[in-house]
């Protein structure tokens, strides 16, 4: 993923509400979400180049999701693939605190990322960049390619225009998908400054991103209820069209 929010213990009717778009090159290739032929108990899509995953859950209730950092000056390009980490988490027995001590140690050798792990309930966050372990106290966070709640235009614009719709009594995934279609380009004095060029840097503003050969594939939405009630739904476009597929699963703990 490269733009995730998440509203944790932060609704009267919902204990985790998440609104994300997954971000790749077009020619990269990836299964809808489904549940894995390998592991029947994890739910979510996957990268078929490398085998790992953006976001992705089990019928037990474990979660995890990962986006990557961008700093072009750093990338190794014999570094093990970030989406691992996802799905390394979801096929083990570990308490994501004690995981992610696990990551923290082998950290260095992955490219800049973000990852958020734990139940659905209980989420932790790792950064490579930040080298710290935070449990996610309740509330509504923003998740790009920097780190947890850097206000980057795309992250403060999609978390005002999503409050509201959070906010009332009952949660509408059509109305966080249309939030995540946003195409709004941030002006030019509050871009970041990762290294890329300034076209570039206008492109990947946007919530929702198109360029010739790079851009958001795929959207998912997550509710999860006081009764633990798992709604999964993702849309994935055509990616000339922009027409989407949309895959929905309910899971009941």
């Amino acid at each position: 993923m490269c733009l995730i929010f998440i509203s944790l213990s932060n609704h009267p009717h919902y204990k985790l509400i998440v609104a994300a778009n997954r971000d790749e090159f077009y020619h990269r290739k990836t299964a809808p979400a489904q549940y894995w032929n390998d592991h029947s108990q994890i739910l979510g899509g996957r990268d078929l180049e490398a085998n790992g995953t953006w976001m992705a859950m089990t019928k037990s209730g474990k979660l995890g999701m990962v986006t990557n950092y961008r700093d072009l000056k750093n990338i190794n390009p014999n570094a093990p693939t970030r989406g691992q980490l996802v799905s390394d988490f979801l096929t083990n027995g570990d308490h994501a605190e004690a995981y992610l001590k696990e990551v923290h140690h082998k950290a260095p050798q992955y490219n800049g990322f973000n990852l958020v792990v734990g139940e659905l309930d209980n989420l932790y966050y790792y950064s490579n960049y930040q080298s710290k372990i935070v449990r996610l106290e309740p509330g509504f966070f923003g998740l790009s390619n920097h780190l947890l709640d850097t206000p980057w235009p795309k992250v403060e614009n999609g978390k005002k225009k999503m409050l509201p719709v959070i906010s009332a009594d009952t949660v509408s995934p059509n109305d966080l998908f249309e939030i995540l279609l946003d195409e709004e380009i941030a002006p030019d004095n509050q871009l970041p400054s990762t290294g890329l060029d300034i076209e570039r840097e206008r492109a990947l503003s946007a919530m929702f991103i198109k360029t010739p050969n790079y851009g958001s594939r795929c959207s998912t939405v997550i509710l999860v209820d006081r009764n633990n009630k798992i709604t999964f739904q993702e849309r994935v476009y055509n990616l000339e069209t922009f027409d989407f597929e949309e895959n929905k699963f309910e899971v009941v703990m």
